[in-house]
C-alpha cells in the first residue's frame, strides 16, 4: 500500500471514529441539559456559550501549534485521550456540577468540551487538510467519513438516550479508546517525501508570522462572512433539537424522530462532501461561500415559518447541501488567498475562533429570546441578521476564480496561495 492510500485510510478511519464519539456525546447535549438536568432556555444558553468561550481560548493555540509541528501527531494524541475520558466526565463531573452550581459547571464543562469537541474537531480537520494537500487527496473526501461516523451514531443515539444517556456517553468514551489504538498502530512511511521538508518549514514559522494576520485586510474581510453568516446558522442549530421535539405530543417520539432525521441528513451530507469539490472548483470559492450562505438563510427563515414536523424536516435536510459546499469553499478560499504555512492558524483563528467568539455572545441572547418570544420569531430575526452580513460579504470577500483540475483530486490552489502570500 502506498503512502497516499495509507494516510487516506488512516485519517478516514480516525475521523469516522471521532465524529461517532462526537455524535454520541454532544449531538443531544441540549436535550440532556433541558430534559435530564432540567435547565431552562437561558441556562442552557449560558452553558453552551461557556463551551464556545473555552474553545475560543484554545483555538489560536491549536492553530499555531498545528502549523508549528506540521505532520507530527501531538494534537491527535491530545484529542484522542480527552475523548476517551468523555463518559467519566459527563456523568461524574459535568452533570453534578451543573446541578449544584450552574456557573462553575458551565466553566468546567466549557473547558473540557471546548478543547475536546468544539476546537478539537477543527484541529483534526486542519491536520487532514495538511496531509491531503501534501499527498493529493481532497479534505472533503476524508471529512465525508466523519459525516458517516456521525450519522451512524445519530441513527440510534436517540433510542439509547431514551433508555439512559449514560450509555451514549460511555460509547463515546469507547470510541476515544479506539482512536488511541489507531494512533498506536499508525506509522509514517519513510518514503513520504514531503514530511521532513514540511516540518522544517513549520519550524521556521514564528509567532510574528501568525500575528501578522491581524494586520492583513484580507483576513478581516474573510471574517465578515465567518462572524456574520456562519455564526447565525450555528446559533440556529444549537437548540433546534429542543424546538423540533416540542412539535410532537410525546417527547420520546420527538427525540426518536429527530435522531432519524439527523441521521438521514448526515448520510446525505456525506454524499455532498464527495461531490462538493466538483461544484466549488467550477464556481470558485467565493461563490461557493455565497451559495452556502444563501441556503443557510432559506433554511433558518423557513424554519420560522414552517407549520409542523414535516415541513421543518424538509428544511433541516437543506443542511446536507449547504455544509459540504461551505466546508470545501472555506478551505479553498484560505488556500488561494493566504500563506499556506499558516493554514491551520487561519482556520483555527478565522473560522473556529470566529465561531466561538460569535457563539459565546449569541448563545445566551438566543436562549433568552427563545424563552421570551419563542423559536419561530427568533429564527426569523436570525435570518434577517444573517442576510445583512451575507450582503456585506458579497462586497468584502475576495474574488476567487474557478479552478481547472490538473491531477485527479489534487487541489490546484497552492501556487496562487504562494503568490498571494508574497504581498503580505
Amino acid at each position: 500500500m502506498n503512502s497516499r492510500q495509507s494516510n487516506y485510510r488512516f485519517l478516514s478511519t480516525l475521523i469516522f471514529v471521532y465524529f461517532f464519539s462526537q455524535a454520541m456525546s454532544i449531538s443531544l447535549l441540549t436535550l440532556w441539559l433541558r430534559n435530564s438536568l432540567k435547565l431552562n432556555g437561558a441556562e442552557t444558553g449560558i452553558v453552551l456559550g461557556a463551551n464556545f468561550v473555552a474553545a475560543m481560548c484554545s483555538q489560536p493555540v491549536y492553530g499555531f501549534v498545528s502549523d508549528k509541528i506540521g505532520f507530527r501527531k501531538h494534537i491527535l494524541w491530545t484529542v484522542s485521550a480527552l475523548v476517551a475520558l468523555c463518559g467519566l466526565f459527563f456523568l461524574y463531573v459535568y452533570g453534578p456540577l451543573l446541578k449544584t452550581n450552574i456557573w462553575l459547571g458551565a466553566a468546567v464543562g466549557g473547558a473540557y468540551l471546548g478543547v475536546t469537541f468544539y476546537a478539537g474537531s477543527y484541529a483534526l480537520e486542519t491536520y487532514v487538510d495538511r496531509v491531503g494537500r501534501r499527498h493529493g487527496f481532497e479534505y472533503s473526501r476524508v471529512r465525508m467519513w466523519g459525516s458517516l461516523g456521525f450519522a451512524s451514531a445519530a441513527a440510534f443515539s436517540g433510542r439509547l438516550f431514551n433508555i439512559d444517556p449514560s450509555i451514549n456517553f460511555f460509547l463515546a468514551s469507547g470510541a476515544g479508546l479506539v482512536m488511541v489504538v489507531l494512533l498506536l498502530s499508525w506509522r509514517v512511511h519513510p518514503e513520504v517525501g514531503g514530511i521532513v521538508n514540511s516540518n522544517a518549514e513549520s519550524r521556521a514559522l514564528n509567532l510574528a508570522d501568525a500575528m501578522a494576520l491581524l494586520r492583513n485586510a484580507k483576513f478581516w474581510r474573510f471574517m465578515v462572512f465567518i462572524l456574520g453568516v456562519t455564526n447565525i446558522y450555528l446559533v440556529f442549530d444549537q437548540q433546534f433539537q429542543a424546538y423540533f421535539v416540542s412539535l410532537f405530543p410525546d417527547p420520546k417520539q420527538g427525540t426518536n424522530m429527530f435522531t432519524y432525521l439527523n441521521s438521514t441528513q448526515i448520510f446525505i451530507e456525506a454524499g455532498g462532501l464527495f461531490l462538493a469539490p466538483l461544484l466549488v472548483k467550477r464556481i470558485g470559492a467565493k461563490n461557493g461561500l455565497m451559495l452556502a450562505g444563501s441556503i443557510m438563510l432559506v433554511r433558518i427563515a423557513g424554519s420560522g415559518l414552517a407549520a409542523g414536523p414535516l415541513s421543518i424536516s424538509a428544511l433541516k435536510l437543506l443542511h446536507s447541501v449547504e455544509l459540504p459546499i461551505l466546508a470545501v469553499s472555506i478551505f479553498r478560499y484560505i488556500a488561494f488567498h493566504f500563506d499556506n504555512r499558516l493554514t491551520s492558524t487561519i482556520y483555527m483563528v478565522g473560522v473556529s475562533f470566529g465561531h466561538s467568539l460569535g457563539l459565546s455572545i449569541l448563545s445566551g441572547i438566543a436562549g433568552f429570546s427563545y424563552d421570551v418570544i419563542g423559536f419561530p420569531a427568533t429564527y426569523l430575526a436570525l435570518a434577517a441578521l444573517g442576510l445583512v452580513f451575507l450582503m456585506l460579504s458579497a462586497w468584502a470577500l475576495e474574488t476567487t476564480p474557478a479552478e481547472i483540475p490538473r491531477n485527479g483530486d489534487t487541489p490546484p490552489v497552492t501556487e496562487p496561495a504562494a503568490r498571494s502570500s508574497s504581498a503580505h
